[in-house]
């Protein structure tokens, strides 16, 4: 097992980490803003007048993206069934609103898949190569669906350090510990061995009632974060992570 160190913070006997991946790994939030932004006027073309309660609801306030709203930190379904909750407040019927929230988030998706992707954070990507040289499982759980992990996985290289590429389909999503358990499973280490790196409340939240065996909190740059002060530390960087003793 290994010895971990983050700031003032130790963390003995660690055979794992899991990393969140918008804000944590991948510089996503413009990427997110621009998603968000093309839903909003994809519906609000079909629905007028509700674009920018959608904008908001989505926690978008101009070109800031709330690091606590809704697309930085739901899955997709979360946001789909918010968006459905406007559009069902015109007069429309629940499942025509979840209909027209579906196929305008699709559309979305599409319009954006020539977008250019989010770079990693800079120096990430020598830090998972130097936790995975150590002996540590590394792996990524996401409010984003699996399938756009693996994506991400594949467009950077990082195939042979991230074992597992776990995201959020229709199921339960973060904060639900289930998630955090279920990758503790497939990467065959128990929670109590295992940190959990992301930039959500609903990452240390979910981690914590998992009982992992510690939380890491990062906002790039500012190491204050008042929605991550549950986390046993916060970071400002991902190098911050050091490995003490294997």
């Amino acid at each position: 097992m290994i010895k971990i160190g983050c700031r003032e913070v130790t963390f003995p006997n660690i055979k794992a980490i899991i990393f969140d991946k918008d804000g944590t790994l991948e510089d996503s939030q413009e990427f997110l803003r621009n998603l968000g932004q093309k839903r909003s006027r994809i519906i609000d073309a079909q629905v007028p007048g509700i674009g920018e309660p959608l904008l908001m609801a989505f926690g978008i306030n101009g070109n800031t993206l709330d690091p606590t709203g809704l697309l930085a930190v739901g899955s997709r379904r979360e946001s789909e069934i918010a968006a459905a909750a406007y559009i069902a407040e015109t007069g429309r019927g629940w499942l025509e609103s979840m209909a027209i929230a579906r196929r305008s988030f699709d559309e979305a998706d599409q319009f954006l898949k020539t977008a250019a992707s989010s770079p990693l954070f800079v120096g990430s990507l020598e830090v998972l190569q130097i936790l995975s040289a150590a002996g540590l499982k590394l792996g990524i759980l996401s409010a984003a669906r699996t399938e756009a992990v693996q994506a991400f996985v594949k467009r950077h290289q990082l195939d042979s350090y991230i074992k597992l590429k776990m995201g959020v389909e229709e199921g339960p999503s973060k904060p639900d510990p289930a998630l955090f358990i279920q990758a503790c499973k497939a990467l065959d280490v128990e929670p109590a061995a295992t940190l959990m790196v992301g930039d959500s409340e609903g990452d240390i939240q979910m981690a914590r009632q998992a009982g992992a065996a510690g939380c890491i909190g990062i906002c790039w740059g500012k190491p204050q974060a008042a929605h991550l002060e549950k986390a046993d530390v916060v970071i400002a960087q991902l190098d911050e992570i050091q490995i003490l003793s294997s």
